[in-house]
């Protein structure tokens, strides 16, 4: 069976079926992914994804009283009654700790429930990238699925999918065989990023790819409230190691 890298930039242009016996990465930049990481880099037990705020409710109704908070957002805003909202620097230890965080969010959860039927399904964002790249260095099928924003493509998360199809085909060399998106994606990254520098330039100094981040739609919808901090946030390049992996039978993520 031939290898395959396939990007796509919004979820409903991939049934699920299609992502079965492949690794699917969900790619939510701004924020959930990137919040999914530094909640688990603080200590959290485990996330749990929900599709709606009364989803989430009603799971958070199944834990014991001081071992689960609610955590997500509304039109990019924290949720009345929740305990936590969406921005990534609010999941410190002292919060999150050892607690299972039930998130609900626009649009990255609903992205990791979409993918559940793959084989694998990992969390990317900016600041795990190389983690993340180095677990896909030996996956033989691989998709990844951007979650946009209200049902549009974001370049946040765009970049990041071309960064990684950038890292695997310069690690791998031309083994998979790419979809247009792939291609679109990583021309993209190249454009914006390694062309001007130099082929590759890396670390990325983290000011300049908030700047970039802030011009995708997520990034103005963060803008417009008050949000640019969460860019800042989601823009420091590999400042974690961990890769979340969602369980489909259980849908939790650790």
């Amino acid at each position: 069976m031939s290898k395959t890298l396939r990007v796509y930039a919004l979820p409903k242009l991939v049934e699920p079926e299609e992502l079965a016996g492949g690794t699917a990465v969900v790619i939510d930049v701004l924020r959930s992914c990137t919040t999914i990481v530094y909640a688990l880099a603080a200590g959290a037990r485990q996330i749990i994804p929900c599709g709606s705020v009364e989803e989430a409710r009603a799971t958070a109704n199944n834990f014991p009283p001081g071992t689960v908070l609610l955590g997500g957002e509304q039109g990019g805003l924290p949720i009345d009654g929740f305990d936590l909202g969406n921005s990534p620097q609010e999941y410190t230890p002292e919060k999150v700790g050892d607690k299972t965080i039930v998130l609900a969010t626009t649009n990255g959860t609903k992205a990791m429930l979409h993918c559940r039927s793959a084989d694998r399904v990992l969390i990317a964002a900016f600041v795990n990238a190389s983690a993340v790249c180095q677990r896909l260095l030996a996956e033989d099928r691989i998709h990844l699925v951007c979650a946009g924003t209200d049902g549009q493509i974001s370049d946040d998360d765009v970049l990041l999918a071309g960064m990684l199809v950038d890292r695997i085909v310069r690690d791998c060399g031309p083994a998979h065989e790419q979809n247009a998106q792939a291609l679109t994606a990583r021309e993209t990254w190249l454009h914006r990023f390694a062309l001007p520098q130099s082929l590759g330039a890396e670390p990325l100094a983290p000011q300049l790819l908030a700047g970039e981040l802030r011009r995708s739609l997520g990034g103005r919808n963060l803008t417009a409230i008050g949000m640019d901090a969460d860019i800042l946030a989601a823009a420091e390049v590999d400042r974690f190691a961990c890769v979340p992996q969602l369980d489909a039978a259980t849908l939790t993520v650790q």
